[in-house]
């Protein structure tokens, strides 16, 4: 059960710091292609703010259940 513990802290540190960088600091370089499908017309900024909000919310709950995770189990 630690290593539960210790792989969802992680992940969701992780997420939370790449949804961080890719929504509020707009490092989309971060998005694997997303600069050569932004120049071929593919992908827009709204993707990238999408990808970054979710990231970041998907990092939140991780890093929540992870906390939960130590503190009662």
């Amino acid at each position: 059960m630690l290593v539960v513990k210790i792989i969802t802290i992680i992940l969701g540190f992780a997420f939370l710091l790449f949804g961080y960088f890719i929504f509020f600091k707009k490092k989309y370089d971060l998005i694997n292609g997303f600069s050569a499908d932004y120049k071929a017309g593919r992908k827009d900024e709204k993707y990238a703010k999408s990808v970054g909000l979710i990231e970041l919310i998907l990092g939140i709950v991780l890093l929540t259940i992870g906390v939960i995770l130590i503190v009662f189990v």
